[in-house]
This record gives C-alpha cells, sequence and structure tokens, in this order.
C-alpha cells in the first residue's frame, strides 16, 4: 500500500480528500500544521481518523514562521503589488517543507493538497516540493476528482458516515495565520461593490475605532523587533499583541484586485494590524539609519521579494541571494518607532536610533544651523554640468 502524507486542514474539502484517496488505496497520514490560524480542535483530528487516515500528525509552526518566514519578508519589505502583505503565501513553503519531512519520516511516496486547480496554494505547494525533494509523487484531488458541488461532497461524506459540519456555510473564502487573514468569493467577486462589514473578521471598522487614538512604541535590534511598549516580548507575542491592538483601532484592512499566478484577476479583502504597523515601523528605521544610496537600492528589492514570496519560489537561488543581501543591511536597524493609531490610520510621529544619520545641527534652519550654504553654489554647478544647454 502506497503511503501519501496529506495537507490536512480539517474542514470538507481535505476531509473528502482523505477518504477518496483511501477508497484508491493509499495509506494516508493527515498533517496539521498550526501557524496561527488556531489549533487543531479534537474534532477535526477525530474527523481525519474516521475519514480513513491512518495516523494524524499536528505540529506547532508558529515560532518557525514568525522567525524564518515572516521576519525575512518583513526585513526585506516585501509588499506584492503594493497592496498584499503575504500573508498565506508566506506559510505554505512552511508547511511544504514540514509536509515533505513528513513524508520522508512516514517512508511516503507521495503528498497531497486540497487546493482548486486555479488558485496560487497549488502552485506554491508544489513547486516547494519540487525543490525540496522532486522524487516525491504530487496528488491534487481536487482538480480529478468527479465531484462538482459542496451538496455533492457532503453527500459524499453521509454515505462514509464522516461526520461533517453544514450549518450555513459562510459566503467567503478564508485564510487565517500569524501574520493576516484573506478573505475572497461572495459578494466580493463583483469588483464595484464595497465588501460588506461581515467580509471583515477580527478588525474593527475605522468609523467604528475609538474616537481617541493610541501611541504605541516598537523597539528594533538589527532589523528584529523585539520589544512593544518597552516591554520584551518574544517575535509571536509581539505579533499578537500588535494584532489585538491595531484590530481595535482598525488598522490593517486592505481590498485589492490581484494578480494570480495562473493569470486570471482575483479581488480579495486582507486583515493584517501587526503586519501593517511593524512593516511602517521598520520601514521607517532604514529612512533614518540608511544612506540614501542604500535606501534607494534596498527599496528595489521588496517589489521583486514579494514576487518570489507570491509565485512559491520561496526555495531558489535568487531568493537566498536576496536574504544574504538584505541580512546585511540590518546590521544598523536598530531604534524605536513610536506610532498613533486612530480610526484605521497607522502615523509614525517620532523615531530614534544609535545608528541616525538625522544631524539637527545640519537639518535645522535655526540659529543652530551649521551647514555651509556657500558650498551649495559649486555643489549644483557640478551636479548640473552634465544638463547644461542640453535642450538647445
Amino acid at each position: 500500500m502506497k503511503t501519501i502524507v496529506l495537507a490536512y486542514s480539517g474542514g470538507l474539502d481535505t476531509s473528502v480528500c482523505v477518504r477518496w484517496l483511501a477508497d484508491r488505496g493509499y495509506r494516508v497520514v493527515a498533517f496539521m500544521a498550526d501557524v496561527g490560524q488556531g489549533e487543531p480542535s479534537r474534532k477535526a483530528i477525530a474527523r481525519a481518523k474516521i475519514a480513513g487516515a491512518s495516523q494524524v500528525i499536528v505540529k506547532d509552526l508558529r515560532k518557525e514562521f514568525a522567525q524564518e518566514y515572516v521576519l525575512p519578508a518583513l526585513q526585506a519589505q516585501a509588499v506584492y503589488e503594493g497592496t498584499y502583505l503575504l500573508a498565506t503565501a508566506l506559510s505554505r513553503p512552511l508547511i511544504a517543507k514540514h509536509l515533505v519531512e513528513a513524508a520522508h519520516a512516514a517512508n511516503a511516496g507521495a503528498v497531497g493538497h486540497g487546493c482548486t486547480g486555479k488558485g496560487n496554494d497549488q502552485v506554491r505547494f508544489e513547486v516547494s516540493v519540487r525543490a525540496l525533494d522532486p522524487r516525491l509523487e504530487i496528488v491534487a484531488p481536487l482538480r480529478v476528482w468527479e465531484f462538482r458541488s459542496r451538496e455533492e461532497e457532503i453527500a459524499y461524506c453521509a454515505r462514509h458516515r464522516i461526520p461533517i459540519d453544514v450549518t450555513r456555510k459562510s459566503p467567503y473564502s478564508i485564510d487565517r495565520n500569524l501574520w493576516g487573514i484573506s478573505v475572497e468569493a461572495g459578494v466580493l467577486e463583483d469588483p464595484w461593490r464595497e465588501p460588506p462589514l461581515d467580509s471583515f473578521q477580527f478588525v474593527s471598522p475605522p468609523e467604528r475605532a475609538p474616537s481617541k487614538g493610541e501611541v504605541v512604541t516598537v523597539e528594533f535590534v538589527t532589523g528584529v523587533p523585539v520589544k512593544l511598549n518597552g516591554k520584551r516580548l518574544p517575535l509571536v507575542a509581539l505579533i499578537d499583541a500588535l494584532n489585538r491592538i491595531g484590530a481595535r483601532h482598525g488598522i490593517g484592512r486592505t481590498e485589492l484586485i490581484e494578480s494570480r499566478v495562473v493569470g486570471i484577476k482575483s479581488r480579495e479583502v486582507y486583515e493584517a494590524p501587526a503586519a501593517r504597523i511593524l512593516y511602517d515601523a521598520h520601514a521607517e528605521l532604514e529612512r533614518l539609519v540608511f544612506d540614501r544610496e542604500l535606501l534607494h537600492f534596498k527599496q528595489s528589492l521588496g517589489p521583486k521579494y514579494a514576487e518570489l514570496t507570491y509565485y512559491g519560489l520561496w526555495f531558489t537561488p535568487l531568493k537566498a541571494a536576496l536574504d544574504a543581501c538584505i541580512g546585511f543591511t540590518q546590521q544598523r536597524v536598530t531604534g524605536a518607532v513610536r506610532l498613533k493609531l486612530l480610526k484605521g490610520s497607522c502615523q509614525v510621529i517620532g523615531r530614534r536610533s544609535p545608528y541616525s544619520l538625522y544631524r539637527e545641527r545640519l537639518a535645522t534652519y535655526s540659529a543652530k544651523d551649521q551647514f555651509d550654504h556657500r558650498a551649495a553654489e559649486g555643489f549644483i554647478k557640478l551636479f548640473g554640468l552634465p544638463y547644461e544647454g542640453s535642450t538647445h
């Protein structure tokens, strides 16, 4: 009997996948990863076994997710198409890595997932698995099975006595982890329609957020956020705390028309309060400590890093090269940033660093000014010399 390790969420699709694969002669090992969406429930674990899984593996990956995936993206300032902070995309290579490790431990010749044929996640899982172990077979039941609707899947579960909750289904497809939430489908598929309030899962609508803002201070050491409001916290706890604070003030709600890997456009809604706050704080600290040339070059790397992450190209030579470059730049990204959170607005109101390149004696327009204004004439003449007469 061939063993397969299946990325298992506990929902309808992957529960059907377990039974469907078992019916085709596989010994199914269900792999469940906790990346901050909430610890897998006993009910979901029991459901996998009832569906036919010979083993259920549950791993808490929150710390690894924060340190090895979220943090590099934060330091890269990776934002896809100028808006998406990559919450779901960042979790997929991590899950794929542990899927491969579980397959090796179980002597499995195959891995499987419950992704559809037009989504991004199938690409991210499969490219990552092939990069890590190209010998493994990859099985994607949703691309080939006979079911054409949720109702057919529910009927299949009923025939096999798989206990599926069949209460009214949310109209949305939702993915949650430590770094953020993505929401799609339902009425969101009409790009002209404003996202309904129920499409947001935990961030307060800005108009309903407290009228009194809140100031938070985030401290970094070599590009790593280590303190919140003066209290040292592990990265997972710091992100959790900022998610709660930011959500209360309506921070981190975005929506966009997104260019998927497979070539189609989709309309997505995102919630990422901690990510928004940390990105803004980290970017401001880099502006304070980087010289102009380093800052401008570093800013050009973020979009490429985001593309690699979004496309599922995490385990690639270019990604490794970017990590080395970005890691070097973080040596002086140490200091504190104060931000005011108010009704959906995240505004930097203060910053300081022992490596600050800001010099008040040069920037001031007061009597303390020590800038040599006479030097400007020669600088301007040399700077503009190549362009003299260039329009004639």
